[in-house]
């Protein structure tokens, strides 16, 4: 695919996933082995404390790592594995997690993701994560 396929593809398949529209989610960036997700942070997202909650952080990290690994392979991908650390509590009214393949195979390709609170134009790093996906059969 050359990369216009790509990012149609990746909106697609963007646009197929239920719970991706149910939480607010939107695709912003797609390019052969990186990608960008945005959510406009509602009430819904907060936990207990005022924070975004760590699973809609975790959301956002994994499904942005599978869109980076899955367009530096080509094609449809699964997470195989991943882990985010928690850097500081996410305040804002959005959340961003940008994400780029580091290594990539012929089956596989390595992840990191940076996952940012913007809140006044201000961005702040909320969370790292990094995991491996896998071309799907």
């Amino acid at each position: 695919m050359d990369d216009r396929q790509l990012g149609e593809f990746a909106r697609q398949v963007f646009a197929a996933q239920p719970f991706s529209r149910f939480i607010g989610a939107q695709l912003t960036g797609a390019g052969r082995g990186e990608a960008e997700i945005s959510l406009p942070v509602t009430d819904a997202h907060r936990q207990q404390h005022g924070f975004v909650h760590g699973g809609v952080l975790s959301y956002l990290a994994d499904n942005a790592i599978t869109f980076a690994g899955g367009l530096a392979l080509g094609g449809n991908a699964l997470t195989s594995e991943y882990k985010i650390n928690y850097l500081k509590p996410a305040l804002g009214e959005r959340i961003v997690a940008r994400a780029h393949a580091d290594g990539v195979g012929k089956r596989q390709a390595v992840c990191r993701c940076e996952i940012y609170a913007i809140d006044a134009g201000e961005e702040k790093l909320c969370a790292i994560a990094q995991g491996t996906v896998v071309a799907a059969a």
